[in-house]
């Protein structure tokens, strides 16, 4: 088997996993499923190696490269075919929306609904029901984030100096495309807080479905969650958790309705991987449980190994491979928090 069979074989299970029915394009059947991947498809220049369509409708394309292929260099080649589709297939835009390049190893996607479209990491392809959201919707996350600061200015209110303007250069940050930021405050200055009022800014304001609120230990989960159960809204004047469900995670079981899940790294790590972690390894940092160790091996499921890919939108968290569950972060546009005990920094990292 080439490199490039290897790498479609891969494909191919990654679709299946995320929903898709694979359909060679002599043997194209539209009403065999919701959402079909048709391979080898002849377009007006070229071909395409996998043409995605929801209830007969193409909605994006994917390009299948080798292992090692440098990805970001396959783009122009992508964006190539999804202006090229044949007359047959009936399109409402110039440009397909989703379009995707692969290794099987490694997957790039690209929202050209987006103000400012760029590739970036998934874990594997969207099911279709979320393709056809994305599609759906007035504009993008991204679209959301960039008019926020405008349409929806930020009230000081009883905020220190230090949170609103945080707050303030996060904002703006997104507005310029930089989906990436950190914002560092001193020990005491109201990290939380301002984690808080712009968790609600987000899902309020830019439409994020959940948000991922990440801690190193249980204790400072429960510190959070204690934060939003006391911040009161500034527009409403109502508590958080009065408006929308924000869950702390003690076991392995997402709440589908939770707009906030506060969860440590050492769960959510768990979690990628398909296994169990004891909730009293909730209460111990990875940095403790190593040094405690004399810097032995960590528990199981805290072992070193490839990090996990950062949250992705509805797609299975082992790449297509059988047998792994879901992705637990299931979160469209969110947020990370990332506090490393003893030391006075966030970051922030937006999932979507």
């Amino acid at each position: 088997m080439t490199p490039e069979q290897q790498a479609r074989q891969q494909i191919d299970a990654q679709l299946v996993a995320c929903g898709w029915v694979i359909q060679d394009y002599a043997q194209f059947n539209p009403a065999a499923a919701h959402g079909i991947a048709l391979r080898e498809v002849p377009l007006k220049s070229g071909q395409c190696d996998y043409l995605l369509l929801v209830d007969r409708k193409p909605v994006g394309v994917i390009e299948a490269k080798k292992e090692g292929t440098l990805l970001s260099g396959v783009a122009e080649q992508t964006a190539h075919y999804a202006v090229n589709l044949p007359a047959f297939f009936k399109v409402t835009r110039d440009e397909l929306p989703f379009l995707y390049e692969s290794t099987g190893v490694e997957t790039f996607f690209r929202n050209t609904l987006d103000p400012e479209p760029r590739s970036r990491h998934v874990f594997a392809f969207h099911k279709p029901e979320t393709l056809v959201d994305l599609a759906s919707q007035a504009d993008t996350l991204r679209a959301r984030l960039a008019k926020m600061p405008a349409e929806h200015p930020l009230v000081k209110g009883d905020m220190r100096d230090c949170q609103f303007e945080g707050i303030t250069h996060l904002e703006q940050s997104f507005t310029a495309a930089h989906p990436r930021a950190l914002i560092q405050m001193a020990t005491g200055a109201g990290k939380t807080y301002a984690a808080c009022a712009f968790t609600y800014r987000l899902i309020k304001h830019a439409g994020a479905k959940r948000v991922l609120f990440l801690v190193d230990r249980a204790n400072l989960g429960r510190q959070a969650m204690a934060e939003f159960q006391q911040f009161v809204t500034p527009d409403t004047g109502r508590k958080f958790t009065e408006l929308y469900n924000v869950q702390h995670l003690t076991s392995n079981q997402l709440d589908s309705v939770a707009r906030v899940t506060i969860c440590t790294i050492q769960r959510l790590y768990s979690m990628l991987r398909g296994e169990e972690l004891p909730e009293d390894l909730d209460e111990v940092s990875g940095f403790e449980l190593a040094a405690s160790d004399g810097g032995g091996p960590l528990p199981h499921g805290l072992q070193p190994g490839p990090p996990p890919p950062p949250p992705c939108r509805s797609v299975p968290a082992n790449s297509g491979r059988a047998g792994r569950p879901p992705c637990p972060c299931v979160a469209l546009p969110g947020l990370l928090r990332a506090a490393d005990r003893g030391h006075t920094r966030d970051r922030w990292i937006p999932s979507g």
